[in-house]
């Protein structure tokens, strides 16, 4: 079947929520002393907007074919990632079919090569790339999990990230992953107070009920290393992102340093094959944690899970909703995902990607059946009462 050409790319900003979580309200649990890289400095240490976490905001890229079937994604990157796609990357879509992909996603790689390779660069391409699966799904009415290759498993199964792991038990979830509040700046005794959140949450779920930290590059190797220690008789499952993602060096040392049992885990902020590559050979973890809208998308994903299969390495991608689901329940070394509550509280189960997506299936009882994910695409609308701003054209 030869399918209609691409005729046109766009790229759109929006504000508030969605695919750029981050960009939330006073009040968000997201927001509420998380230990970061900039808490070294006092005044950045309280909130992660006062640093501009949230300056991008959202990227929506889609690309209409011939025929007028339009894909779509959506992803980090805002006003600076909409200028890589309309001024760079359209030229390699538009004119060509959407079975392209691998000549597509090589083309938009290496020609951004000298100015690229990682952050904003790959987060347009993956912001592209999505929208071109989600193109190719409805082209082809298909889910874009029967173009990957088909289920091998009924349902999904995931663990909630958020402040409140006590609810997510309530929910159905398996495990529960919460922000490390105190970094390296705050001393001994916010290592305690760590400890002290940490001790009180096992109190509140049980024994049984897995319990993660999300340090989000916030930690030093010795720190991590205390900390994973300190951990350990609270039944700690893994530690995340504990350092810098350029310092594969202190991974491979924190793997060697966590007591027996614990999990290293890492990839939320590394992209392609290459920087994956880096994290195996080198021994630096145990479960890779890619973001699709972030790595390369599902072209790269496809790579770096199969390199990750050959190193017999765990990949629970971050976050990323839909675009995630699609991904995972086709992967043997996939075996549960992360669902994040997105609620304030959180103390209720909501859209990760509200309000930008409309009919965003949600975990019910910590599960989702395959069936849902049946709709052609991703299975998901962009909701036309947000408010999108087009920035360039081409």
């Amino acid at each position: 079947m030869t399918l209609p050409k691409i005729k046109h790319v766009r790229a759109f900003t929006v504000r508030g929520g969605g695919a750029d979580y981050h960009d939330q309200g006073e009040g968000h649990w997201i927001d509420d002393h998380i230990a970061t890289p900039m808490s070294k400095y006092p005044e950045y240490r309280q909130s992660r907007q006062s640093f501009g976490i949230n300056v991008l905001g959202t990227l929506v890229v889609e690309i209409e074919a011939e025929d007028g079937t339009v894909g779509f994604a959506v992803t980090t990157g805002g006003e600076p990632a909409a200028y890589i796609v309309e001024k760079h990357l359209a030229r390699f879509l538009e004119g060509r079919s959407p079975t392209d992909y691998e000549k597509i996603w090589d083309q938009m790689y290496f020609s951004t090569q000298y100015y690229g390779r990682k952050g904003l660069v790959i987060n347009a391409i993956s912001g592209v790339d999505l929208a071109l699966w989600d193109l190719l799904g409805k082209l082809r009415q298909e889910p874009v999990y029967h173009l990957l290759g088909g289920a091998v498993r009924d349902e999904l199964q995931f663990y909630a990230t958020g402040a409140r792991p006590d609810k997510a038990k309530e929910f159905g979830f398996i495990g529960g992953k919460m922000a490390l509040h105190h970094g390296p700046a705050e001393g001994v005794e916010g290592l305690k107070k760590n400890i002290a959140e940490l001790a009180d949450m096992r109190s509140k779920v049980g024994d049984d009920f897995w319990l993660m930290w999300d340090c989000w590059m916030a930690l030093d190797v010795d720190y991590a290393t205390r900390l994973a220690i300190a951990a350990h008789d609270l039944g700690l499952k893994w530690i995340e992102e504990a350092i810098s993602p350029d310092d594969y060096w202190g991974y491979a040392a924190l793997k060697r340093n966590v007591p027996r049992g614990m999990l290293v885990t890492t990839g939320e902020h590394e992209a392609t094959r290459w920087g994956f590559r880096m994290l195996m050979e080198m021994d630096c973890c145990d479960i890779i944690q890619p973001d699709v809208g972030w790595c390369g998308g599902v072209t790269e994903l496809l790579k770096i899970s199969a390199l990750a299969d050959a190193h017999g390495k765990m990949v629970v991608p971050h976050g990323s909703s839909v675009y995630s689901y699609h991904f995972v329940i086709t992967r043997h070394n996939s075996p549960f995902a992360e669902f994040l509550m997105m609620h304030p509280g959180p103390t209720e189960v909501v859209p990760m990607f509200h309000p930008q997506l409309l009919g965003e299936p949600v975990p019910e009882n910590g599960r989702l059946k395959v069936t849902a994910l049946d709709k052609p695409g991703f299975g998901v609308d962009l909701n036309p009462d947000i408010t999108m701003h087009r920035p360039y054209t081409h």
